[in-house]
């Protein structure tokens, strides 16, 4: 799989998975907060972490994406040392703050990358083989056998060691040139375009159901009786799963545009998803969901590619950066709305279900006036 990526996307994607293997800590920031901080602790790492990219956005219009990824690397590794360090609510909570603030800076610097080193249904490819990659490793990471504070110091080591391969193994510059390129109505305020904004809307909305589906599938299943080894031998399955079906599904949907596999996928996504909020049955729970691994594995990378296909070259970090912000809109928005959902479904884990189905059988009609 990664050897059918140009050098340039193979080294970054190496990059990113050593970073995934410990980013895996930061879903145990409420244990090591505790639960009377835990609310506090997760907004502050969100609204942090969107300025964080959003000033990885900025960063490229000065220094070249390679600069942008190793800073934002070390900046996050040494973050997180100071982390597993702190003790103490206020130094917990100042750490993760500052954690937050590091934390996203390299995610425009890594799309900008894959966007120089490829272009076409081989870009497409290259998103979808990085996020493959990094669902794997984090599945992987959570195999470690650690405490939360040794899983967060491993967390650091790996973002400092992956700032390491990046300047020694990525070019200096790729396809177009480095920082202080002119952008479109530069010296004004930038301003989103209609066609970002219904991308970002449309993101926000599949972020919703992804998101939903991921963060409930265990309770889900607990609360319809299954074993409590059976959560975690679903999410291994589907982290197995997710690999084997990109390379079929490349070749089948070569050539078609963006907005019709987005929109043909979310529909069967929140068919998916209904099934699962309806039933009863754990063994149908896990086979809706492994359906939906697979159809997530054809839409991995396609928000980007449209992205980085529809984005005036020198504007791209800043599209990049508005439309990946929907995962940081969703992330809180998802347990109220399952709590919702589940006064009418009946339970959290259902409720979690119908929320999500719903959220991806919006995304068509978002999507209905973006070009292809």
């Amino acid at each position: 799989m990664l050897r059918s990526l140009p050098v340039a996307a193979r080294t970054l994607v190496w990059v990113r998975i050593l970073n995934a293997l410990g980013a895996y800590a930061l879903s145990f920031l409420a244990v090591l907060t505790g639960p009377e901080l835990a609310a506090v602790a997760l907004a502050l790492f969100g609204v942090t972490a969107l300025i964080s990219r959003w000033a990885g956005a900025f960063l490229l219009d000065r220094f070249s994406p390679r600069t942008v990824l190793a800073a934002g690397l070390v900046a996050t590794g040494l973050s997180l040392a100071g982390l597993a360090l702190a003790h103490g609510q206020v130094q917990v909570l100042v750490a993760i703050a500052v954690v937050g603030l590091a934390f996203e800076v390299y995610e425009p610097a890594s799309q900008e990358l894959l966007a120089r080193a490829s272009t076409g249904e081989r870009r497409h490819h290259t998103y979808a083989v990085m996020g493959v990659a990094l669902s794997a490793a984090g599945a992987a990471a959570g195999l470690l056998p650690l405490g939360v504070r040794w899983l967060v110091a491993a967390d650091a080591l790996t973002c400092l060691v992956a700032a390491v391969v990046a300047v020694t193994f990525l070019p200096r510059e790729l396809g177009g040139g480095g920082g202080r390129r002119e952008r479109a109505g530069a010296g004004g305020r930038w301003r989103p375009p209609v066609a970002l904004m219904r991308l970002t809307v449309a993101g926000t909305a599949f972020a919703v159901g992804s998101l939903a589906v991921m963060m409930y599938l265990p309770l889900a299943l607990l609360e319809r009786g299954a074993p409590a080894w059976l959560p975690g031998l679903a999410l291994a399955g589907a982290a197995v799963l997710a690999p084997v079906a990109l390379w079929p599904s490349r070749r089948l949907l070569a050539g078609r545009s963006h907005a019709v596999i987005l929109g043909v996928g979310t529909v069967l996504l929140g068919l998916l998803a209904l099934i699962m909020a309806v039933t009863a049955s754990p063994a149908v729970t896990i086979g809706a969901y492994l359906a939906c691994t697979v159809a997530n594995t054809v839409l991995l990378g396609r928000w980007q590619s449209a992205v980085a296909d529809a984005a005036p070259e020198a504007d791209r970090p800043r599209w990049f950066a508005f439309q990946g912000s929907s995962w940081g809109v969703a992330q809180p928005a998802v347990p109220p709305l399952a709590a919702l959902a589940g006064t009418v479904a009946g339970a959290m884990g259902a409720g979690a279900f119908l929320a999500a189905g719903v959220a991806f059988l919006m995304v068509p009609f978002m999507l209905r006036r973006i070009a292809a």
